[in-house]
């Protein structure tokens, strides 16, 4: 599962570097230089985490971040604010306005990536974690492997990402559209209607001769892995 980052700065050199150090540690990067391009880019899809700059042009990041928590489907996104305000107030202030974490430039990238990992691990541990665990399914993101009730199922990669992808974020309901993007990536042109087969063939693969199933069709919205599945 590849985590998703939404980096929110107007200093193009700046960006560069995060997109390089991002994509080398396995984030899929997304960009915004002002509040109207980071809003568009929130209304597209939902990233794990944000890197908010401060100082931005026309709407500062203080007001960018209100507007954030504001939204019931990003109030709960882990926020890390950039700035070059070293105040203890000024710190203070963007922690009081819902940031989560605060670095200063100019920072250390290695830091930087510290302090994402640590806010990942808590917002969603999930999302990093080696073995992915619900009721009685068992996802080894180091073997590919995937087992229920110890027993192992044999999945093609597009289901088994997406299995990944929905059991990574258990109870959040993704569109088709989102999982086109999540799963097969944004510069892969299919229709939407792939997404039903391929929720299909996974449903059928690991629910054979079981009657509890942990995938959830929302009706008009899109997929779920249901977060009260458990063993029947």
């Amino acid at each position: 599962m590849t985590p998703q980052v939404l980096v929110v700065e107007d200093e193009a050199d700046l960006v560069e570097l995060l997109c390089y150090n991002l994509e080398a540690e396995n984030f899929s990067v997304s960009t915004a230089e002002d509040a109207e391009e980071a809003m568009l880019r929130l209304s597209e899809a939902i990233p794990d985490i944000i890197l908010l700059d401060w100082m931005l042009p026309g709407t500062s990041g203080i007001e960018i971040c209100r507007r954030i928590r504001a939204r019931q489907d990003t109030a709960r996104i882990p926020i890390i604010m950039l700035t070059a305000r070293g105040e203890e107030e000024e710190r203070v202030r963007g922690l009081a306005t819902g940031a989560d974490d605060y670095v200063v430039k100019p920072f250390s990238l290695p830091e930087l990536m510290a302090r994402i990992q640590a806010l990942l691990r808590r917002s969603n541990p999930q999302l990093i974690a080696a073995v992915l665990k619900a009721g009685d399914i068992e996802l080894d993101r180091t073997t590919h492997r995937v087992r229920r009730s110890g027993k192992e199922i044999h999945l093609g990669p597009t289901e088994y990402r997406l299995l990944e992808y929905l059991m990574s974020n258990p109870g959040r309901v993704y569109s088709r559209e989102q999982l086109l993007d999540g799963v097969w990536g944004t510069d892969v042109y299919v229709d939407e209607r792939t997404v039903d087969v391929h929720v299909g063939r996974l449903r059928k693969a690991i629910n054979k001769g079981r009657s509890k199933d942990p995938i959830r069709t929302v009706r008009g919205s899109g997929y779920a892995f249901d977060e009260k599945f458990v063993v029947a």
